[in-house]
Order: structure tokens, then sequence, then C-alpha cells
């Protein structure tokens, strides 16, 4: 009942020092002092009750912060939350949870209010208190040895994350996103991100935490992932790629917080950010063969990832370093899979067409490996579909995996086919394209012959849209001279008229 009594003052409080005319500052500052008080005395009472509290404090401190009273009266928060540091563990959560809802009080637009008003203040409470509270953040020791410790180490990631999280750039306030996600941190900040004992810190935590908390570190190394580039010059941006890449490493090779699904989709918001916001030539630092190959093998065991690795940068290398990315081995492995229990990704058609323009750009790359490669894929999927299907058990699950890697490879046979309208043709391509396209080819047979008994209907537009680019780049006039490839058509064309219906079907069923 009294936690009743306290939520439904916090309420009233709330709207009152929220009103378009304000309480006198007299009577804002006994609010403000009699709340922090009560906070910091009393029991600790439910967690909500007390959030509730400190949200009235954060409002109070916001509105007030240009209030001047021989001085200014409401910016003393960080003095008032280092006494709560020294105190005991529940009056340092407390302390922790006033700097928390206030930083987040301070990036939040009251659209009640003037947008400038609020940039006014953000941009003060930035300039002269954020720097403060994250640097409380850093210089408080952790400790988990109990619950209580653990709840506190919550509340100082959460408080980390509002930190670095924070509307540098004062685009919130006009309703505007950052779509390079590209944190803009101030310059003043630049000696705490190149101290390596930083990023250190985070990676340590994240290997010392259970998996609820180390989620939370792995957000923080995000926003230190998307760090705008211009903060450094050259050798500090290499040192501080070099420190996070070490970081990648080290959590690559002690694997096992990533079968935590949180934990999994942070590290590989991580990797995303880190080839957002560097290019590969800027990777290769030290350690790399060794972080290139976890990565890979991580890209092959994680079925759930969507988005290609570094290999999409292949062509823009301005490096005679090795880039060890000769081959798409591990990206179609990656692909090469259907298992029981996961979503499937074909489902997802937008997601699979912009994969499509990705593998497109790297096809050229490892040419004479990466066919032989799919071409050993093709013939082994094909056997195996052909013995599950004149099998006596005939298992429905084992046919619709098989079909799943088959949609796949006639995907990829499809992207080289696009490929090759921004490649040089020779004899030698012609003759390796030549047997991925009588692959496919014979492929269909196999599905016309199933068709009286079942369709599979993913394959088949997987194979529609092969021969729609087929019948674009060969048959279109793209290619200066007339290839094996063409005369391959002819020949099926000639001996088979329900080629040509094919490829008229293609053309009027594409999109």
């Amino acid at each position: 009942m009294v936690w009743c009594k306290l939520i439904l003052a916090a309420t009233c409080l709330s709207r009152l020092v929220s009103r378009a005319s304000p309480l006198p500052v007299e009577q804002r500052i006994d609010i403000h002092n009699c709340l922090l008080n009560y906070v910091t005395s009393q029991p600790h009472p439910a967690p909500f009750v007390t959030q509730a509290l400190v949200q009235v404090i954060a409002k109070i401190t916001k509105l007030g912060w240009f209030v001047l009273r021989d001085q200014l009266v409401f910016r003393d928060i960080i003095a008032d939350v280092r006494k709560c540091l020294q105190g005991t563990v529940d009056l340092c959560m407390i302390g922790v949870m006033n700097l928390s809802e206030l930083t987040q009080e301070m990036n939040l637009v009251d659209y009640s209010r003037p947008a400038a008003k609020h940039r006014k203040i953000a941009t003060s409470f930035r300039g002269t208190s954020l720097k403060d509270v994250l640097m409380l953040l850093l210089a408080k020791p952790l400790t988990f040895q109990d619950q209580q410790q653990q709840s506190l180490a919550v509340h100082l990631l959460k408080l980390g994350l509002k930190c670095l999280s924070f509307d540098f750039a004062g685009n919130s306030a006009d309703g505007s996103a950052d779509d390079l996600h590209t944190v803009q941190i101030p310059a003043r900040w630049r000696a705490i991100f190149l101290e390596p004992e930083t990023l250190d810190l985070f990676f340590d935590l994240y290997h010392s935490l259970p998996p609820v908390l180390s989620q939370l570190v792995l957000s923080c190394l995000v926003q230190f992932a998307s760090t705008r580039r211009s903060l450094f010059s050259n050798p500090e941006r290499a040192r501080y790629l070099g420190n996070l890449i070490k970081g990648v490493k080290q959590i690559l090779e002690n694997p096992q917080g990533l079968s935590d699904p949180g934990n999994h989709y942070e590290f590989c918001r991580f990797l995303a950010r880190l080839k957002t916001n560097y290019q590969l030539g800027e990777v290769i630092v030290k350690d790399y063969p060794e972080v290139i190959q976890l990565v890979a093998d991580f890209t092959i065991t994680s079925p759930q990832v969507r988005t290609c690795t570094e290999v999409s940068s292949v062509s823009f290398v301005k490096t005679a370093e090795p880039h060890l990315l000769d081959t798409l081995r591990y990206l179609v492995t990656f692909y090469f899979y259907s298992r029981d229990g996961l979503e499937d990704p074909l489902d997802d058609t937008a997601t699979v067409f912009q994969q499509l323009e990705q593998l497109c750009t790297v096809s050229m790359c490892g040419y004479e490996k990466t066919r032989t490669l799919l071409g050993q894929l093709f013939d082994q999927s094909a056997q195996n579909y052909q013995k599950l299907l004149h099998s006596s058990s005939r298992n429905p699950l084992e046919i619709a995996v098989q079909e799943g890697c088959l949609v796949w490879l006639v995907y990829f046979v499809g992207t080289f086919v696009v490929g090759r309208l921004t490649s040089t043709s020779t004899d030698e391509r012609d003759a390796m394209d030549e047997g991925l396209f009588c692959q496919v080819f014979q492929l269909m047979s196999l599905m016309d012959a199933q068709l009286a008994q079942a369709r599979n209907e993913k394959v088949e537009l997987a194979i529609l849209w092969f021969l729609d680019q087929f019948l674009k780049t060969y048959m279109g006039g793209h290619l200066q001279h007339t290839s094996k490839v063409t005369s391959l058509f002819c020949i099926l064309n000639t001996k088979e008229g329900k080629v040509r219906c094919i490829f008229e079907e293609a053309a009027v069923n594409s999109p």
C-alpha cells in the first residue's frame, strides 16, 4: 500500500514540475532535495518505486538546468552521486540510477516544448557533465560476488550504454536518424577512447559476466566500433582498430558466450559496424589471418547471420597485404544449409536478392576455385536428392532439406551469370560456366520427372530466375563474341523445343 502511495506521489510531482508555467525556484529546490534525501536515506523500496522517484529528480534537474540563484542550483548531480558511490552497494546503485535517468532525460525530446530549448539543454549537459558521468563509470571497480553486485553492474552498464548512445549530433530533435550508424563522439573524449585500458575493460567484462550482463557489454562495444573515423588521426585510428580486432579474436577464441541469442545478435551487430566503418585494407592488421579465419568459422556455424562478411570489399582493397579472401568457400558453405527448427532464409525474398547482389560483386574472386567447389557441391547435392527420391522410405523432411540446398546452389549459379556482364569472357571461363549451366539444365529435367508426384515451388522459382538471367546475359547481345555457352544453348534449343518454351516462360514470369 505504501508503494502505491509513493508511485501516485511521484506521478503527481512529475506532472507538477512539468507544467508550462514552472513552480517557483524555491519549491523546485525543496522537492528536488526532499526526493534525493528520501531515496538515499530510506530503506531500499521496490526498484520500480525508486526509479519513479529518480525520474522526477531527473526531470526537475533538466528543466532547471539554467536556473541561476547565486549559482546554477541544479547542477550538483555529479557531486551528489560521488557521495553515493562511496557508500553501500544499495547507495551506489541509487546514485547510478540517478545519473542513468538524468542522461536518458537529457537525451529525450519533449515535443510539448520548443526543440531549440531541448537542444540547448542537451548540448550544455553533453559539454559540461556527460564526460564526467562516463568517467565515473570507467573508474568504478566492479566485483560480482553476489546478486547485489551484479545488479549494480547492470545499472553501470546501462548508464555506459546511454552515455555512448547519446544524441551527440542533435538529430533526434528534428526526427531524423543516423543512417550511417556513426556515433559522433566529441573531440574532448578522444583521450578516453585512445586509452587501450578503456576497450580492455569492456572486453574483460564480457568474459567475466554471465550472458544477461555480457549482452550489455557487447551493446557498448557496438558503439565503440561505430565511433566516427574523424575522431582519430590515421595512426591513432589504426591503433584503435587494432584493439577492436584483438577483442574480436578473444571473443571468437572463447565462443561459449555466443551461444546466448542476445550475445550472438549483439556480436553480429559489432562485426557489421566494423565492416561499415572500416575498409578491408585497414582491417588487415596484426593477427588478421587468425581473425578472418575465426570470423569465417563463426559465419559457417551461425546460420542466423544474414550479412556477408568483409569479402564484399575485396574489389576495393588497396594494399599489398594478402586479404585471404580469394575463395568464396565459406560463403557457399554458409548458405549451403537447411536445418530442422531454424527459420528458412528463403522465405525472406528481399534479403535473398540483397545477398545475391553482394555475391554478384565478388563472384569473380577466386574464379576457378569458386566454380570448382560449386560444381562439386551441385553434383553431390543432386546425387543425394536422386537417392532420396528413389529411396523406399522417401523421408519428406530429408527431401525438403536437400531441395533447400539445391535452391541456394541454383541461385549461386545464376549469380555467376549476372557477374559475366562485368567480366572478361574467355574460352576457359566459358568452359567452366558451361559445366555449371549444364548442371542446372539437368536439374530441370530431374524436377520435371517429379512433377507427377510432387513439386517444389522454391526450386521452380530459383530455376526461372536463373533462366531469366541466362536469357538476358547470353541472348541479349551483351557479350562481345559468340561464346561456347551460347552455342550450348543453341544445341539444347535444337534438340529439345521444350527449352525454348521454358525460356519464354521465364521471360513472362520474371519480376
